[in-house]
């Protein structure tokens, strides 16, 4: 088998056989296949696409190019749940403690933050003493043992996956739907799940800007599931502006742990309902789904869902005092509101820009060796179209440099635009595509 070949049959827009696909991603793991020539298949599949079958063959072959996880020994289905990113998500800080105090087994890898979009490892690691960094043995252990764990990817799942993508990023191939299909579910099938709830973020702070391209990615990723015989249900989420208030480590583990306590704010709560409403079904504990929410506010109200979350810190080390007392966590050295100059209504709170805002301040990296602030960030005071008057507040800002803050404080104030005339607010879920 020849590369070139390969590449030649793409560029003509032929469909490539599960054979060759496999062939080139073992090769180029293997560094047998060389930067350009990977770059010219990419650069062929981004213009020419790609059939479901040859999606799903790229998949399969990412997922495999490493270590498979192994969960069968908890006997157990395992809904496995991703985001596609997105600005101020803390919806697996609230969501997993949720759906395990109600019996489904949560084995979660998470990721780490880069540019706008938050890491759920990054905001864990900022409760003091919690460990994301365990081995394999013991993540499945505590899944066994208290039916829930999350942590850093301590396996080398779909190295492939890895490679191509900082490829696709340096050549300008990032979205293609095929690409971008393949690289979440090859993830998603290397880490053991056996059934997948998807939440695909929508709007200006995600990856996909529209509805339409958000649910041809959707699409893309339950047909690769029906062929690699994972159930996957997406969810649509919106993210024109951030889910909650706080945007920031530490502050979004705060604002998770008021969630799990019952204050919640009614975007989140309807994003983490929605998604724990089909884990809880996929995992053949509750069909109707409207019951499933019921269970989930019940837990919350009882206080088994934050019992959970204290449960599963305390077992990796965690200093839980941090939960019960949120009053604990370390605070910026300036913490200053952004004051409305004018009256009106909130027209716009652009996901994106709040996003590069707190990664200014630090709360995010730019480069991967960059190092995480935890306590500076962003608290929206407002969601859009709720009514302003001016000397209200729109926003605090938490920073540890006073140049950051003045910098960040005057993006704020740009970023949430205020018009004069009611504006209507679009809905929080867009749809789902099962």
């Amino acid at each position: 088998m020849n590369i070139l070949e390969i590449i030649d049959k793409k560029k003509n827009k032929q469909e490539l056989a599960k054979e060759e696909i496999e062939f080139f991603i073992s090769a180029y793991v293997k560094e047998e296949i060389a930067d350009y020539q990977a770059a010219a298949l990419v650069m062929a599949i981004f213009l020419n696409g790609m059939t479901k079958e040859e999606t799903t063959n790229l998949t399969i072959a990412m997922a495999n190019s490493g270590e498979i996880l192994d969960l069968s020994k908890l006997n157990k289905t395992i809904v496995d749940k991703h985001s596609t990113g997105g600005v101020g998500d803390k919806v697996s800080i609230c969501l997993l403690p949720l759906v395990a105090s109600l019996g489904v087994p949560v084995a979660k890898m998470s990721g780490r933050g880069l540019g706008f979009t938050g890491g759920t490892v990054d905001k864990m690691q900022s409760i003091p003493g919690y460990k994301t960094d365990i081995d394999i043995h013991n993540f499945i252990e505590n899944v066994e043992n208290i039916g829930i764990s999350m942590i850093s990817q301590t396996l080398n799942l779909a190295p492939a996956d890895k490679k191509l993508y900082a490829l696709r990023d340096s050549i300008s191939c990032v979205e293609s739907i095929p690409l971008i299909a393949s690289s979440i579910m090859s993830k998603k099938i290397a880490s053991g799940a056996e059934k997948i709830v998807l939440d695909v973020t929508v709007g200006n702070g995600a990856f996909m800007k529209n509805i339409e391209d958000a649910k041809m990615l959707a699409n893309e990723m339950i047909e690769i599931g029906k062929l690699a015989n994972r159930e996957t249900v997406c969810i649509l989420t919106n993210m024109d502006e951030p889910l909650g208030y706080m945007v920031g480590n530490n502050l979004e583990v705060i604002e998770a742990i008021q969630f799990l306590k019952g204050s919640m704010p009614e975007d989140l709560k309807q994003v983490v309902l929605e998604l724990g409403s089909y884990m809880i079904k996929l995992a053949g504990l509750g069909n109707n789904l409207e019951e499933n929410k019921l269970r989930m506010l019940e837990k919350i109200n009882s206080g088994g869902a934050f019992n959970k979350f204290v449960e599963m810190v305390k077992n990796q080390d965690g200093d839980i005092s941090y939960l019960i007392d949120t009053n604990k966590f370390d605070k910026a050295q300036y913490i200053e509101e952004v004051i409305s100059t004018k009256d009106g209504y909130v027209q716009e709170i652009n996901a994106e820009n709040i996003g590069k805002i707190a990664c200014g301040l630090g709360a995010g990296r730019i480069r991967k060796e960059d190092i995480i602030d935890y306590s500076v960030g962003l608290k929206l005071c407002k969601k859009v179209s709720e009514k302003v008057t001016k000397g209200e507040t729109l926003g605090i800002v938490y920073a540890n440099d006073m140049k950051k803050l003045e910098i960040a404080k005057k993006q704020l104030l740009d970023t949430v635009v205020i018009c004069d005339k009611e504006v209507q607010r679009f809905p929080t879920i867009f749809g789902i595509c099962k």
